[in-house]
């Protein structure tokens, strides 16, 4: 798909379309605490020590101990202090520190300490938008705690008074999260692409949704993610999409990338983002995505003894990006 889409940020949040109605209290109060229990701990503060990757006086990623400790072998790359981590003077542009990292992420690659390789790659900026400091492969971006952003969109349908969300299932040969639950639409926003781009690209390729339908989804808001994984940390934000399909509309993924859909009533998708184990386990970043659309849609009630609790963690999402982020 050629990138002709024109670049717009979604408002930091979307009011209630008039004459939408929905069941005020769908969301049971067991439920509600588990899913508090569940996303509470995940995407709590990372317990680690982090140095900062910096890069023209600004930082551009956030690296543990052990890898600090694997990448000062490089040298030629980094010189790594106890309080950060920069590039030798040697290597002092986007082009010198793109070429630079390759390297180093591809010798990782073959050590077994990244994620499968996919030949495609974030810029790594500022800020979204900004000239890139470098361009690194995605399978590296845990790895050095580099800032990502990605796009999400809930399928929604209309079905009498009430919402259904469309839930996939991730491919059993994903790299990331393989065989859980996860949004109709969701991917990274690779280098130069836009987010307007990115949402009619993974529309088609994940569920089958023609452009001419696609650019109807509504921009609603951000949520934002930072969490301690295995591969490294996690620090993306998310740009969150709502889109109202028909009714007789029936995914169809282009790409291999999920491999079955449901049609789930809003308090079964809150059923879902509550379970921390069995086979229909959401992934984190989408769990955190439908209780933000859970909360926006009205699907737990304004007097339910946890919505405060909830709201607070939305609101949290869509805060900083790290706690430790200056």
């Amino acid at each position: 798909m050629r990138e002709v889409c024109r670049f717009v940020r979604p408002p930091v949040q979307r009011q209630r379309a008039v004459g939408e109605r929905y069941n005020p209290d769908v969301i049971d109060g067991a439920t509600a605490v588990a899913i508090h229990d569940r996303l509470g701990a995940q995407l709590s503060r990372p317990r680690q020590a982090y140095r900062p990757l910096l890069v023209d006086n600004g930082i551009a990623g956030w690296v543990d101990d052990a890898r600090a400790a694997r990448i000062a072998a490089f040298a030629d790359v980094f010189a790594v202090r106890h309080d950060g981590i920069a590039f030798v003077p040697t290597i002092d542009s986007a082009p010198a520190r793109t070429a630079a990292l390759e390297r180093v992420a591809r010798t990782l690659e073959a050590e077994g300490s990244l994620s499968a390789w996919r030949d495609e790659r974030y810029a790594v900026a500022s800020e979204f938008g900004a000239a890139p400091w470098f361009l690194l492969e995605r399978a590296a971006a845990r790895y050095f705690g580099i800032h990502t952003y990605a796009v999400h969109v809930n399928g929604l349908v209309r079905r009498g008074d009430e919402i259904a969300m469309w839930i996939a299932r991730r491919s059993p040969t994903k790299a990331i999260d393989p065989g859980m639950l996860d949004n109709l639409v969701g991917g990274g926003i690779a280098h130069g692409q836009s987010i307007a781009c990115a949402v009619l690209k993974e529309a088609w390729e994940e569920a089958g949704i023609p452009p001419d339908a696609a650019v109807t989804a509504s921009p609603a808001g951000e949520v934002r993610v930072c969490r301690e994984l295995a591969d490294g940390l996690e620090r993306e934000t998310i740009f969150v999409y709502d889109i109202l399909l028909a009714s007789d509309f029936t995914p169809a993924c282009q790409d291999g990338e999920a491999v079955e859909h449901r049609l789930v009533a809003l308090r079964n998708a809150g059923v879902l983002i509550a379970n921390e184990t069995g086979p229909d386990v959401v992934t984190i970043n989408a769990s955190l995505v439908i209780l933000d659309c859970l909360l926006r849609r009205g699907a737990i009630a304004l007097d339910a003894p946890l919505r405060g609790v909830l709201e607070a963690l939305r609101l949290a999402a869509r805060g900083t990006v790290c706690a430790f982020d200056p």
